[in-house]
């Protein structure tokens, strides 16, 4: 019994993180490169979803305002969520017409959203944060996939520019390996979902974001669930900036699990097979097994120890398991950033191990947040 514990509970987070990602890159590197149409210009609704973003608001929008693309027609809605600064009147003081401004009461971020969107009457949606930069080709780059009919939802590539000192270290790590995770995705025409930071929909597509899922996975699946792909526009680049605070680190993680599983309730559908094919393995691979795995970590440490007589492969795994708890263990207590990267990198993974137990504990007794505060994740 001790033996079947401890292979699945190594199997599966294998597979979730090393043999998805592995067998989608050689499947990518046997599927031809579809090319993509030339377009006419789009009519375009961006919108941005704001809490308290005073400091980030005004740059923002004109970063917009002077993208290279040409739209058919541009319209920028910024919805403010209950805001008890300035970003309002900031937002307000550019008093360019194709600017409109909501002052909401505080609702939350998927309640803004759908009030936003009530108002837009583009062709395509762009949804965006407040705080993550663009540069002046973004836009054109992003809405470029859309030329092909059969695209509903197209999503940008995040980067962290600068990883920081201590745990932002492992967050930039990651985006990297997301990145190369949605290339092999993208190739093979099962993209699972795309990051809320730059995310392009068709307007036709949108469904109202119910208030506890995560928006930007339950808008990118509105393609999928009207038969249309999600692709992944590796050129249109958004900066966004990474978290180094343990805490602040746990949270997002908590809410981003807990968020993560009430979605994937919503979209369950799409986890069939007979309808949705192979975009629905990638996706029960890519966001349920993978929330599902941390939970395996401790049972795996628990048989290993329970076989550590058997052998010398279980006793050098569960040293290496030790060892790894260790490293993640110093790289917390490490606030100064002395240690060498690997340290910062095993405190990252080992908050992030935490936070998605936690979130699926929380999932498990019906906890939900519909409420959003930006800067706790900065």
């Amino acid at each position: 019994m001790a033996d079947f514990v401890f292979w699945l509970c190594l199997l599966l987070p294998a597979y979730a993180y090393l043999g998805y990602p592995l067998t989608l890159a050689l499947l990518a590197r046997l599927t031809p490169t579809k090319p993509v149409p030339a377009s006419e210009p789009l009519s375009v609704s961006v919108i941005i979803a704001a809490h308290n973003e005073e400091a980030h608001i005004e740059q923002k929008l004109r970063t917009l305002l002077t993208q290279a693309h040409q739209a058919d027609r541009m319209q920028i809605i910024v919805a403010s969520d209950g805001s008890s600064d300035d970003t309002v009147s900031r937002a307000r003081a550019l008093e360019d017409p194709r600017i409109q401004v909501l002052d909401l009461p505080r609702g939350g971020k998927a309640a803004a959203i759908n009030a936003a969107v009530a108002l837009a009457d583009g062709e395509v949606l762009v949804f965006t944060d407040a705080d993550n930069q663009w540069n002046e080709h973004t836009l054109g780059r992003l809405l470029a996939p859309l030329a092909d009919p059969d695209v509903g939802c197209v999503g940008g590539q995040m980067i962290i520019p600068d990883p920081g000192h201590s745990l932002s270290l492992g967050d930039s790590l990651y985006r990297h390996y997301e990145a190369w995770l949605r290339r092999a995705e993208n190739r093979t025409g099962c993209m699972v979902s795309a990051d809320g930071a730059l995310l392009a929909l068709r307007s036709e597509l949108f469904q109202p974001v119910p208030g506890q899922v995560n928006d930007d996975f339950f808008l990118s699946t509105c393609a999928p669930m009207a038969g249309k792909r999600i692709v992944y526009a590796d050129d249109a680049v958004v900066l966004d900036q990474g978290v180094d605070e343990a805490g602040k680190q746990f949270r997002r993680r908590l809410r981003v699990t807990v968020g993560g599983l009430q979605s994937l309730a919503c979209r369950r559908t799409l986890m069939n097979p007979l309808r949705h094919g192979f975009y629905s393995i990638a996706l029960v691979s890519h966001k349920l097994i993978r929330r599902l795995a941390p939970t395996l970590l401790v049972p795996l440490l628990l048989s290993s120890l329970w076989l550590q007589g058997s052998g010398p492969f279980y006793r050098f795994f569960l040293i290496a398991q030790l060892a790894g708890y260790a490293v993640g263990l110093l790289g917390l207590l490490d606030t100064r950033g002395i240690l060498p990267k690997p340290f910062r990198l095993a405190a990252f993974l080992l908050i992030t191990m935490a936070g998605m137990c936690g979130g699926l504990w929380q999932f498990l007794r019906g906890h939900s947040y519909q409420q959003w505060n930006p800067q706790q994740n900065r």
